[in-house]
């Protein structure tokens, strides 16, 4: 029993590696995810004790377990079912598409990267690249039910929209994104799911696909996620808040029973001085596609030559982004007013275009028209728009002083760029890009100034 056993050098290393990792796994691993897991506990506690609204189980849950659950779900299995009788596919091939769509939404969310580098992030690069105006953000969701779930509802007018809001909301909630497919690029995807953003394919017809990314949107609202959605479906082509597309917004709505908590939409306005992609969407507007063309190599070319500018205080950015927050839109109530998710999506974006803020650059294009005479022409036109804007009870977003310096800050942002002369005439071939941003602005009619 105690005699000695000679065995090859070869089989005593498998014998040790085999113990080293049933030690590993049976004592040593379970001790150290227990240790972290205690220390990222206590880290959620005294996060979920300074935000409004508690990060929920439902973004806590791991991944796997999420894709499991979604793919598992009653209403799942039967699509499934009836896309394997539709297309003549066996069932288990129906289930395993069904699996990958999952796998394909589920975001993996971490506390940890979407506050300790996620919200500083957006937070340095807005100000880096912008002269950020908020509107009330505390206005806006203080007369919230704490259990409501909160969808934030938003035109899209740049992929800085989710820079932007992500800093503007990050000491109330964590924002969970609809996000496109142009974010499902490696290693960009990868921080995306961890910010807790989940993918979409937009126009997909898929009805197996469809149902999938609907069970996932109505669970995460049964589970009081803060959603931040855009209903015009993609980035505005040219410079005006959109017709609602309404998918997302029908698949909380078909998902959403009396007995469930409330579900309150919050609109959200953005607006830039300089729309970065302004050019590329107006070219894609003429064309009359969304087929954006990627030019990888010039953007990092821009990119660079506008940090070095930067830094070197050559430049003090692209101007003002602004956001505005309109009144919180209650689900229980609009459809216990007997409204409809057609009307639910017009109003929202009806709501949306109200609070839109009014900007410098944007403001001065409109007021620009054909041209000026005159500086101080110019200058009369913005300051009778401002009067109408502001009786209109439009959002305001433009420097404090006012006067000549609201002019200044819209006007020498186009001279610089040659989208204006010196004259005060837009340059030939830039006319687009003047309306562009001049659509942002409310249609006021304003008389135009007395000659002297």
């Amino acid at each position: 029993m105690f005699g000695t056993v000679a065995v090859p050098v070869w089989l005593l290393g498998l014998i040790l590696g085999f113990a080293a990792i049933s030690f590993s796994t049976h004592f040593l691993f379970p001790s150290v995810r227990w240790f972290f897991r205690r220390r990222a506990e206590k880290a959620l506690s005294r996060l979920n004790a300074r935000l409004d609204r508690k990060i929920d189980l439902f973004k806590l849950a791991q991944r796997s377990d999420m894709v499991a659950r979604l793919a598992y779900d009653q209403k799942v299995v039967e699509a499934a079912m009836v896309h394997a009788a539709e297309t003549g596919v066996p069932g288990e091939v129906a289930f395993e598409e069904a699996r990958r769509y999952a796998r394909e939404i589920v975001p993996g969310f971490s506390a940890t990267v979407y506050f300790g580098f996620g919200t500083r992030a957006a937070k340095w690069l807005s100000r880096l690249l912008f002269r950020v105006r908020v509107g009330k953000v505390d206005q806006a969701l203080r007369t919230i039910d704490p259990r409501a779930a909160v969808v934030f509802v938003m035109n899209h007018r740049s992929n800085m929209d989710y820079v932007l809001v992500t800093w503007l909301v990050a000491d109330r909630s964590a924002v969970s994104y609809a996000v496109g497919e142009w974010a499902r690029v490696w290693p960009l995807s990868a921080l995306i799911r961890s910010m807790g953003a989940y993918f979409i394919r937009r126009g997909s017809r898929n009805a197996l696909y469809r149902k999938v990314l609907a069970r996932y949107v109505q669970m995460a609202t049964e589970e009081g996620t803060t959603q931040a959605i855009f209903p015009e479906g993609g980035l505005s082509l040219d410079g005006r808040v959109g017709p609602p597309k309404l998918g997302l917004i029908s698949y909380i709505v078909e998902g959403w029973s009396p007995h469930s908590r409330d579900v309150v939409f919050v609109p959200v306005g953005l607006a830039y001085d300089r729309v970065l992609e302004d050019r590329v969407l107006v070219e894609a507007a003429k064309a009359g596609t969304r087929r954006f063309r990627n030019r990888p190599v010039r953007v990092a070319w821009l990119a660079a030559r506008f940090l070095w500018a930067r830094f070197r205080g050559r430049t003090k950015g692209f101007g003002t982004a602004a956001a505005g927050f309109g009144a919180p839109v209650s689900l229980r109530e609009h459809l216990g007013a007997g409204g409809t998710v057609e009307h639910l999506g017009e109003r929202l974006m009806a709501a949306i275009a109200e609070v839109v803020p009014v900007l410098p650059v944007p403001l001065v294009a409109r007021a620009l028209g054909e041209g000026a005479a005159s500086r101080e022409e110019l200058g009369a036109r913005v300051e009778a728009m401002v009067g109408r804007l502001r009786a209109a009870g439009a959002v305001l977003k433009l420097p404090p002083v006012g006067g000549a310096t609201v002019l200044d800050e819209g006007l020498e942002p186009l001279i610089r760029r040659g989208l204006v002369s010196a004259d005060l005439k837009p340059v030939a071939g830039t006319r687009e890009l003047l309306e562009f941003y001049a659509a942002s602005v409310p249609n006021i009619h304003v008389a135009a100034p007395p000659q002297t």
